[in-house]
């Protein structure tokens, strides 16, 4: 059997006469034109699939938008609306409403009698009204100056809370005040407790008690008699005592609460401590240097930098040791000095014109030097065994900074030859990191994102896990306990 007999409708000997009378072994131009009107109906099917689909994805959407407004409610015009819509509850015009789903923590805050707040500042009331109002920024009560400033991270967060819910003022979308207690995260209590102890601590005239602890007294004695102190024994409320001696009297009966410290120098653990507690930085009183004016390593004469009070109790006795050490070296400005007259000007100065500056334990183990230091680009040294920095779960901060235990730092010759053995490369890495990191140290209103304010509402947020846990099981035998009450009356 031949092969053509095995190809229906082939003739090979025909095809073999039509290859040698082209006398090539390319297609004949019928075949071509064949082949091209092949590819051509093809090409039209899939343009004609194309517009099928593209049309009917169209009818989809006018059909689901249509369905949508027929029945809002349903879980499928939720998830379509999410799927196709464009977003409409963000607005770019700050007159507009914030809404409520902007920020991640929900603060509710109790509207205190201003004697406990902005009364401190001589702010005075007008009418009905709790609350300054800080829709312009110059009409709000400033803070004083001085070392009162360093302790003021109450004032910086009961303004972003009533900026919160200030449509005028643009700030980040951290937190937001809510006016339920029942849908809050946390409960801001806002006694400026830092201001009271520098301002009424002390019985003037005929009085036998301060005022500064009378308004402690009065504060318990609010706090334990209200709902949302009872419900939780008060582990979901936020108080600020950020000075070492603010709140003496009160954190002892206050001290189921979440506290926003310096440091915990004054407290014992049961009161306080780094599993419920926040630490925050003090606002620096130095100027700030700009990144682009930042002396480099060769423009810093200084090795070292030190000057503040030399004679201090407890730990701070190091303080005198290191000074009868390093008052003789050249390059170390190791010095007594105050804020008074034109103290913090000169140490500005001279922090910026330094390679480290020394950070060292005094009364408490913590200071507002360090965040001077910071602010002015000089590489922290920091010799405090029992310092607790802020942010330290975000920021790794021997990255820009040097530490030293006190009984090496006391050493002979070892500080010393340990920063002179410090390489320029070593310093400048550290000081790049500086310039990076300073602006978590700030304290703005309105806040910024990533300053201090906001890395404050951060740290609390971290903090509900562990807030949670303890109310978890606070609840475990709620329901009985509340039956067996029942049934015993």
């Amino acid at each position: 059997m031949s092969k053509s007999h095995l190809i229906p409708g082939f003739n090979f000997s025909d095809r073999i006469r039509e290859t040698h009378a082209s006398k090539s072994l390319f297609p004949s131009a019928a075949l071509v034109h064949q082949v091209r009107k092949m590819s051509e109906k093809s090409m039209l099917s899939s343009k004609l699939l194309f517009y099928t689909i593209t049309l009917s994805t169209l009818l989809f959407i006018v059909s689901s938008l249509f369905f949508l407004q027929r029945n809002d409610s349903s879980f499928t015009s939720s998830l379509v609306r999410k799927l196709i819509l464009p977003r409409t509850d963000i607005k770019n015009d700050q007159t507009d409403a914030k809404p409520v789903s902007c920020g991640v923590l929900k603060v509710f805050m109790y509207d205190l009698p201003s004697e406990f707040h902005f009364g401190l500042l001589n702010w005075r009331k007008k009418g009905s009204e709790t609350w300054p109002s800080v829709r312009n920024v110059s009409t709000v009560p400033s803070y004083p100056g001085g070392l009162n400033r360093q302790h003021s991270v109450e004032y910086w967060l009961t303004l972003d809370l009533l900026a919160s819910e200030t449509p005028e003022v643009k700030r980040p979308c951290n937190a937001i005040r809510v006016k339920s207690s029942k849908e809050a995260d946390v409960v801001f209590v806002p006694f400026f407790s830092s201001l009271s102890y520098n301002r009424k601590s002390k019985i003037s005239g005929n009085e036998t008690v301060s005022v500064d602890r009378l308004l402690q007294e009065r504060l318990v004695e609010f706090l334990k008699s209200r709902d949302e102190w009872k419900r939780f024994d008060g582990r979901d409320h936020l108080i600020v005592a950020h000075h070492p001696n603010s709140l003496l009297y009160a954190r002892n009966s206050l001290g189921s609460a979440m506290f926003v410290l310096s440091d915990f120098g004054r407290y014992p653990s049961s009161v306080a401590n780094l599993e419920k507690d926040v630490i925050a930085p003090y606002v620096h009183v130095v100027k700030t240097v700009n990144s682009n004016e930042s002396a480099p390593f060769e423009k810093r004469p200084v090795l070292a930098y030190f000057q503040g009070a030399i004679y201090r109790k407890d730990g701070g006795t190091i303080r005198q040791e290191l000074y009868n050490l390093l008052k003789d070296e050249k390059d170390i400005h190791f010095a007594f000095g105050t804020v008074r007259g034109n103290g913090t000007k000169q140490t500005g100065k001279g922090m910026a014109s330094s390679k480290f500056c020394l950070n060292i334990a005094g009364d408490t183990p913590s200071s507002n030097r360090l965040f001077d230091s910071i602010v002015s680009h000089c590489v922290p040294v920091i010799i405090s065994d029992q310092i607790e920095l802020p942010f330290e779960d975000t920021l790794d901060y021997s990255g820009f900074s040097v530490f030293v235990h006190s009984s090496e730092a006391v050493k002979k010759g070892l500080l010393v030859n340990l920063l002179r053995g410090i390489t320029e490369d070593q310093w400048k890495k550290k000081w790049e990191r500086l310039k990076e990191v300073a602006r978590y140290f700030e304290y703005r209103f309105p806040s910024q994102p990533g300053d201090s304010v906001d890395m404050i509402w951060s740290m609390v947020s971290h903090k509900l896990s562990s807030l949670q846990f303890h109310v978890h099981r606070k609840n475990r035998y709620r329901r009985s306990e509340a039956f067996e009450r029942s049934l015993s009356t």
